[in-house]
C-alpha cells in the first residue's frame, strides 16, 4: 500500500485554520487596550489602541495659553507617533504568543 503523499495537508490546513482564529481573537483582544504616547514632558498626551486607532488626546491648558501653535502641532505629531509605535510594539508582542516570533507578512 502506498502512503499518500498529500495526507498531511489536511492537519496542516487545520493547524492553519486554529492559528488564524487566535491570531483574530488576539487582535480583537488588543484592541481593546490602549497605550499612551507623550510629548513636551506630558504637556501633551495621546492615546493609541491595539487596532491603531487614536482614541484620546490631552492637552495642558498651559500649551494653549502660550500661543505657539507650531509647538502645539509639533508636540501632538510627536506623541501620536509614540503612541502608534506603542501600540505596535504590543500588538508584535501580542502576536508572538501565536506565532512564536515567526514574522508572517501582513502582520505587526
Amino acid at each position: 500500500m502506498t502512503k499518500n503523499p498529500f495526507g498531511n495537508i489536511g492537519n496542516i490546513m487545520k493547524q492553519a485554520q486554529a492559528m488564524q482564529e487566535q491570531l483574530a481573537k488576539i487582535q480583537e483582544q488588543a484592541a481593546a487596550k490602549t497605550v499612551d504616547g507623550t510629548a513636551g514632558g506630558g504637556m501633551v498626551t495621546v492615546t493609541a489602541n491595539g487596532a491603531m486607532d487614536l482614541v484620546a488626546v490631552k492637552i495642558d491648558p498651559e500649551v494653549v495659553k502660550s500661543g505657539d501653535v507650531e509647538m502645539l502641532q509639533d508636540l501632538i505629531l510627536a506623541a501620536a507617533g509614540e503612541a502608534l509605535r506603542k501600540a505596535k510594539e504590543m500588538m508584535a508582542t501580542e502576536m508572538k504568543s501565536v506565532t512564536g516570533g515567526l514574522k508572517i507578512p501582513g502582520m505587526f
